[in-house]
């Protein structure tokens, strides 16, 4: 499958549908007070940058990088559509993402995500891309149901 990844503005009705779509996935299999995701408001942040992946016409799937400091992004937002699992959408946003970190000067890439047998698949994902566990960092705090992990780049 060709896969394309595109900066988007999050102004078109099917990315915001996948954006509650994400929304939804994550609060229906994390604690409510666990969900770390970001609404579409948050998402337009000037740090936040935000790429859709799409196969031909077909929106496949998402993820974000969001500056936290001169030094130091988190990779946020990353979801791939149902139908496009295990097809290397996330792998297609994570390079884009990885490169435009190391093309801003990030030192450090960081990420959380979720902790039970559903985020298994992006954990390993995660571990092949050199991501290891770590702790919290930020503004995050230890919490059961996340896995906070971080690479250097």
């Amino acid at each position: 499958m060709n896969i394309s990844v595109r900066l988007d503005d999050l102004s078109s009705a099917e990315v915001q549908a996948l954006v509650s779509e994400h929304m939804a996935g994550m609060m229906s299999n994390t604690p409510a007070e666990s969900v770390h995701a970001l609404p579409l408001d948050k998402l337009r942040q000037p740090n936040i940058t935000f790429w859709t992946a799409w196969s031909d016409s077909e929106l496949c799937g998402c993820g974000a990088l969001h500056v936290l400091d001169p030094k130091h992004g988190e990779v946020k937002s990353m979801r791939t559509r149902t139908k496009f699992l295990r097809q290397g959408v996330a792998q297609a946003v994570l390079n884009e993402i990885i490169q435009t970190a190391k093309a801003k000067g990030l030192h450090r890439l960081s990420l959380e995500t979720g902790s039970t047998e559903v985020f298994a698949p992006a954990v390993k994902m995660y571990q092949r891309n050199r991501f290891e566990i770590c702790g919290p960092f930020g503004s995050y705090q230890l919490d059961p149901h996340s896995v906070f992990m971080t690479r250097t780049l």
